[in-house]
């Protein structure tokens, strides 16, 4: 018989043991993107990426033929990290590129979350790289999509069936906060859900403006 103990699983995302991977959230992509409506990915990522920068996550940005093909990524990422380099590359798949290894590697981090657009080329890829050099992966499965639900769900069970762990953006903020006693990222994680959490986040306005109530009372 196992003993419980009030300690996490070890699988369990923390600020500071993952690098996440943002990948080419730019405008042509988007725009044959079938998978998922253009405004839930878009708020999605928005989620995401306010996320990783309140936490403080080692992000890298990266995209593809940024000024000769696919465009500007999104704002909702810019605005996240205004300033921030990005890495524009011609190569499909992400972990080929020699300047986003040497990145990861700064980073020194042995978790890789992964978001992008196309889930079949964009992200199978990189995670199928990385899970064969030794790294756990990890990807936000509704902060990415695809031509077609064909072409996003075929990927996602490909990269699971290799080892990767799936999970969703709202699944992403709270497992970052984790425990609502920490009251230093409370207002940050309750505002990124105020404005990007949909229906909790319109419940949690409720529950503020009409009892004054938060996730932390007992």
């Amino acid at each position: 018989m196992p003993t419980a103990t009030p300690s996490p699983a070890k699988s369990l995302l923390t600020p500071n043991d993952h690098t996440l991977i943002l990948i080419d959230h730019q405008s042509q992509m988007a725009f044959a993107t079938k998978s998922i409506a253009a405004e839930v990915l878009r708020n999605n990522t928005a989620l995401v990426a306010r996320s990783a920068a309140g936490f403080k996550v080692s992000t890298i940005l990266t995209t593809v033929a940024e000024k000769s093909f696919s465009g500007p990524i999104f704002d909702e990422i810019t605005e996240a990290f205004p300033g921030a380099p990005k890495v524009d590359r011609t190569s499909m798949n992400t972990w080929e590129d020699a300047r986003i290894a040497e990145k990861v590697n700064v980073f020194g981090k042995h978790r890789i979350v992964f978001a992008g657009l196309w889930t079949s080329v964009c992200i199978v890829a990189p995670v199928l790289s990385a899970l064969e050099q030794g790294f756990e992966a990890y990807v936000i499965t509704d902060a990415s999509g695809d031509i077609s639900d064909e072409a996003h769900e075929r990927a996602v069970q490909r990269m699971v069936q290799a080892g990767a762990r799936p999970l969703t953006s709202m699944q992403y903020l709270l497992e970052l906060q984790r425990d609502w006693a920490r009251t230093r990222t409370y207002e940050l994680t309750t505002g990124i859900a105020r404005v990007n959490g949909g229906a909790y986040g319109i419940g949690i306005a409720y529950a503020k403006t009409m009892f004054n109530a938060s996730e932390g009372g007992h």
